[in-house]
């Protein structure tokens, strides 16, 4: 029997793009950024933590040697690092293919990660 599909919720870091330019994943999942819709700038990374920690929102960064120590203290949030040597194009397609296949909590409380490898 298939997975039955689930509306991640996302928090895209303040170094990261505007949701706008992850059309996919934008339409099939429920994603914030920190600075463009929360308005929030320069926070320290604990705090963007607790931003996506408190929402249940899978942290989505490029800086990831920042968050590495924090993914896994809670089970409410996970950290899916991306390497910053793909394109735009490449991150909507491959966040929109893990989310797609993975179940509600299989990315929480763990580090995954997002490169130009297949």
């Amino acid at each position: 029997m298939p997975q039955r599909f689930h509306k991640h919720k996302l928090l895209l870091d303040e170094g990261f793009h505007y949701r706008h330019k992850l059309p996919i994943a934008n339409s099939r999942f429920d994603i914030k950024h920190v600075a463009g819709d929360f308005k929030q700038v320069s926070l320290p990374d604990q705090q963007v933590y607790e931003l996506a920690r408190k929402g249940k929102r899978l942290l989505v960064t490029y800086n990831v040697k920042d968050f590495v120590g924090l993914a896994e203290q809670s089970k409410e949030t996970g950290i899916i690092g991306v390497s910053p040597n793909i394109t735009t194009e490449q991150i909507d397609k491959k966040l929109t293919a893990l989310l797609t296949r993975s179940g509600e909590n299989e990315l929480t409380g763990k580090l995954t990660m997002i490169t130009g490898e297949s």
